[in-house]
């Protein structure tokens, strides 16, 4: 699914239409078609996608001449991307000298016990159910697409720390050919295969400090 808020972020932190767009990992390409909806030239791309609308390659294969793009979208999916260093360069090249990159991440290295507990609770509370598949990218917000939370606490943070690359892994990534300040950080958990309206219990744990806030979201511009 799409998250309202997602949409909103994105759509303000752009510039106006007609602009040219890559969406790196569009999913199942929801995001894409509603920015086409607004006016914006969309090449949406995501290795696993079937969608007609999604082109088939990785960040790093991306067929677009250098400085092609206005604007890059990435909705957590740098933390999945490989080879990460290569990918992100290849970002760099697409957009333009002064275009923006809006990033919308998970961060793993923000996961604890704490989060994953009350993950798996509010999982099986709301009937997810299954393995607790971390699935989807683009407009959707999953956490990674390869990858299922399974086991323990403990395990799942384990396992994903394994798998996906840190935020901050991802921003020394793109520092090269992007500048950028502090993400703003927030909720994110809501977003994995629970119920929607866990956003403000979950906001409110993070506030309490019973939670850390895993979501982190920031603007690059292409230097």
């Amino acid at each position: 699914m799409l998250f309202a808020e997602v949409a909103t972020y994105v759509r303000a932190a752009l510039p106006p239409p007609p602009a040219r767009l890559l969406e790196v990992g569009a999913g199942a390409g929801e995001l894409a078609r509603a920015l086409r909806g607004l006016g914006y030239e969309v090449t949406a791309i995501d290795p696993a996608s079937e969608q007609d609308d999604v082109a088939p390659v990785g960040l790093a294969q991306v067929p677009a001449e250098p400085a092609s793009f206005d604007a890059a979208v990435a909705i957590v999916s740098l933390h999945h991307v490989e080879p990460l260093a290569e990918s992100c360069a290849r970002l760099g090249e697409v957009v333009r000298p002064g275009g923006l990159l809006v990033v919308d991440e998970f961060d793993v290295d923000r996961l604890d016990e704490r989060a994953a507990t009350w993950w798996l609770e509010h999982r099986d509370g709301h009937g997810a159910g299954g393995a607790g598949g971390l699935g989807g990218a683009g407009g959707v917000g999953g956490a990674s697409r390869g990858h299922h939370a399974h086991g323990s606490p403990s395990e799942i943070v384990s396992e994903l720390r394994r798998h996906l690359h840190g935020l901050g892994a991802v921003r020394a990534a793109l520092a090269p050919a992007f500048a950028f300040g502090e993400p703003v950080r927030g909720a994110y958990l809501y977003r994995w295969a629970l119920d929607p309206a866990l956003r403000a219990p979950e906001e409110t744990a993070i506030a309490a400090g019973r939670l850390p806030a895993t979501g982190a979201r920031f603007v690059a511009v292409r230097r």
